[in-house]
């Protein structure tokens, strides 16, 4: 599988300032932040409802990765969505660095995924706690 997660029970802007402080909390940067459901609402005008991808960046294991191999900078950094279920539910879903990285297909890689991966799991248990 490509994705874990957890279902919060918070609305949604108060799932995404829980999750930013999870990730910071485990000395993730945020790199990006893609606003998917305003996009959506803007240009086709739609209501998908929350709908946000993060960027999550720990710099020393993107450094590692694209030390190892350059193009596999393609595949940073960590994403994780959250997206609203309903008014009281929101889903944050992790993208599994490990499944993701295994596309580069080296050892020294695959080390830097599955330490990414233990970060990852520690910010969802963090929102589970």
């Amino acid at each position: 599988m490509y994705v874990f997660g957890v279902v919060l029970e918070s609305p949604f802007e108060e799932a995404v300032a829980r999750v930013k402080e999870a990730l910071g909390a485990e000395k993730l940067g945020l790199v990006s932040e893609v606003d998917v459901g305003g996009i959506v609402r803007t240009k086709l005008g739609e209501d998908i409802g929350g709908y946000l991808i993060l960027g999550a960046c720990a710099p020393g294991l993107a450094r590692r990765v694209i030390q190892a191999q350059p193009a596999a900078g393609t595949l940073l950094p960590c994403n994780v969505v959250i997206r609203a279920i309903n008014a009281a539910s929101t889903a944050v879903d992790f993208m599994d660095p490990v499944s993701v990285l295994a596309l580069a297909r080296t050892p020294e890689i695959d080390a830097v995924a599955a330490e990414a991966r233990a970060i990852l799991e520690r910010a969802r248990d963090r929102l589970s706690a």
